[in-house]
């Protein structure tokens, strides 16, 4: 019993090496790993949520319906209301110019002053005429009274009362002639004075002064420009004016601010609209036959002069409203041959078409008509991430210069995991 308890105190026990200790204690560690990422237990572990990624988020907007006016832009050009040229109606010599270029003028102002002398001398001479004329019918009035009583006591021969009453009236004659011809020559003295025939603001002296002018023609001298109001021509497809009036004639639109006018805006080379609106005078009673065009007439308020005839400019023409209409940013319409359509994103995000009906342009805007519901929303931007049937998430759209909206703080946690 003593030599078998030596023998087994004798035999000493195997211990592990310190390779084998290393190897154990990383297996460990990689099942630890393991087991926290793998899939979650019934209680919820830490891989909860893990399942995919998440969804896309896409930009949107809400369908609002309301009363839309349908813009229609189109080029014009600005034309002065009224136009006279200043030119001279009697022949002479230019003395004076009592003008300013470039100033406004008044109606019947001064405007240059011809030399009145040959006219002043014509005028007093036919002053004289008159008085002469005159002197004639006092002395022919006052024979044919004495020839009365003398005719009647048949004292004088009835053919020297004849004489004496043809002489009184052709004395009367003589007097209106004269009056006619002082008259003439007052007007031709006036005409001396080049008055302008409109109140505006008048150009550049077309001639200076010492020129002759009035001798073969009469000669032009200026240009009076009335420019406020001014007119503003431009030309609209008659196509769309016959399916704008039947519109209107079906219900389908009203008119724009009352039974016969229409809104009109300017917008300038620079891209500013022009602050005053304007109103529509009248459409042409004919279509080109050429362009298939008509051509319209607006009138636009002037007063401090800041637009100038021969400007081109762009019209922006409210002719009607349509009612329960949509307005919808133009990237969110993808229009083609077959149709109009837009992406509507569901209360599930899911994405779907729809087709819609587009009436017309307003800005950077599409006017629908039909197709979309109050509430719905629809798909502005993010078409490039949609996956198949993936559901998105609809985030507000942020119109381009707009502050974007802070980030979700959801959107950290992909990135914190490891």
């Amino acid at each position: 019993m003593t030599d078998t308890l030596s023998a087994a105190q004798a035999v000493p026990l195997r211990q592990p090496s310190p390779a084998r200790l290393t190897l154990l204690a990383a297996a460990a560690a990689l099942s630890a790993v393991l087991a926290g990422c793998g899939p979650t237990n019934a209680q919820g572990g830490p891989g909860a949520g893990a399942g995919g990624p998440p969804p896309t988020e896409v930009g949107v907007v809400t369908v609002t319906p309301g009363d839309v006016g349908l813009v229609t832009e189109l080029p014009g050009r600005l034309e002065a209301s009224r136009v006279a040229q200043v030119r001279a109606r009697a022949t002479g010599i230019l003395q004076e110019r009592l003008f300013r270029e470039g100033s406004d003028v008044k109606a019947g102002q001064p405007l240059f002053q011809i030399d009145a002398a040959p006219y002043k001398a014509s005028f007093d001479s036919a002053q004289a005429a008159v008085a002469k004329a005159e002197a004639n019918l006092m002395q022919t009035s006052a024979q044919l009274a004495r020839y009365k009583p003398l005719i009647e006591a048949n004292a004088i021969s009835k053919q020297d009362y004849v004489n004496a009453e043809a002489a009184q009236k052709q004395a009367e004659a003589d007097v209106a002639s004269a009056k006619a011809a002082l008259q003439t020559a007052k007007i031709n003295l006036g005409y001396t004075t080049v008055t302008s025939p409109i109140a505006g603001r008048i150009g550049r002296e077309l001639v200076t002064v010492g020129a002759l002018v009035g001798q073969s023609e009469a000669t032009q001298l200026a240009v009076v420009q009335q420019i406020d109001p001014l007119y503003v021509n431009f030309t609209q497809s008659a196509a769309e004016v016959m399916k704008l009036r039947q519109a209107l004639a079906n219900g389908q639109f009203k008119r724009a601010n009352g039974a016969e006018a229409a809104s009109v805006r300017l917008v300038q080379d620079d891209g500013t609209e022009y602050p005053r609106a304007g109103k529509l005078l009248f459409s042409d009673l004919t279509v080109d036959s050429g362009t298939g065009q008509i051509t319209l007439r607006a009138e636009v308020p002037n007063p401090g002069g800041q637009l100038l005839p021969g400007l081109y400019v762009r019209v922006r023409l409210e002719q009607a409203q349509a009612s329960n209409a949509i307005t919808l940013p133009q990237q969110a319409v993808t229009r083609s041959g077959q149709g109009d359509v837009v992406m509507v994103v569901s209360p599930e995000g899911k994405v779907s078409p729809r087709p819609v009906k587009v009436a017309t342009g307003k800005g950077n805007q599409w006017v629908v008509l039909d197709g979309l519901k109050a509430g719905e929303q629809v798909m502005v931007d993010g078409f490039q991430k949609l996956r198949g049937d993936a559901p998105v998430k609809a985030v507000p759209w942020q119109a381009p210069g707009t502050k974007a909206p802070a980030a979700a703080p959801a959107a950290a946690a992909p990135a914190a995991k490891s």
